[in-house]
């Protein structure tokens, strides 16, 4: 949810119009949280689920097992995956598959497996949808001190760790 949040922010520092909002499943502590954000060159009054994402940024390497992950994900869509490995997705028709060990940068940066700002690196090297001075730009509305110096890093690791896989 914080990482769609800044992920929006960032978007607007680019001059873009964006949204973001969670959607929650069962409500229990551990429970896979969906996030979503919506971008455009105009104003966005749409408020409702992303039915078909371009884009998947999966956090948990666990839900690549799911198949909910990848309901209505489109056909030559972007994956963002934290992980140490691409792994392999023929079926989906993917036009691009990025991977970073985002949980390895948190623990290395931060201290804990603190994943969100280190893949809004990886969105930004996989996608080039925004620029990754965008995405640094907007940190400092989330987090001060060192706190914010970590983010930093974790962010520029993140963009220049990924690996990036073009079909």
């Amino acid at each position: 949810m914080a990482g769609a949040r800044m992920l929006a922010a960032a978007f607007v520092h680019e001059g873009k119009w964006a949204t973001s909002f969670p959607e929650f499943g069962f409500e229990r502590r551990g429970a896979p949280v969906r996030a979503f954000v919506r971008v455009d060159d105009k104003p966005i009054r749409e408020k409702m689920k992303v039915y078909n994402p371009d884009c998947l940024l999966v956090i948990d390497p666990v839900l690549i097992g799911s198949k909910t992950t990848f309901e209505g994900f489109k056909p030559g869509g972007i994956l963002v995956l934290n992980g140490h490995e691409a792994g392999s997705y023929p079926e989906m028709n993917l036009s691009v598959v990025g991977y970073v060990n985002a949980t390895k940068i948190g623990l290395e940066e931060i201290g804990i497996t603190a994943t969100n700002t280190c893949m809004l690196g990886a969105f930004a090297r996989a996608t080039e949808w925004i620029g990754l001075n965008s995405i640094l730009s907007s940190l400092s509305e989330y987090f001060s001190g060192d706190l914010l110096k970590k983010n930093i890093r974790c962010v520029e690791r993140g963009f220049n760790e990924t690996t990036v896989l073009r079909y």
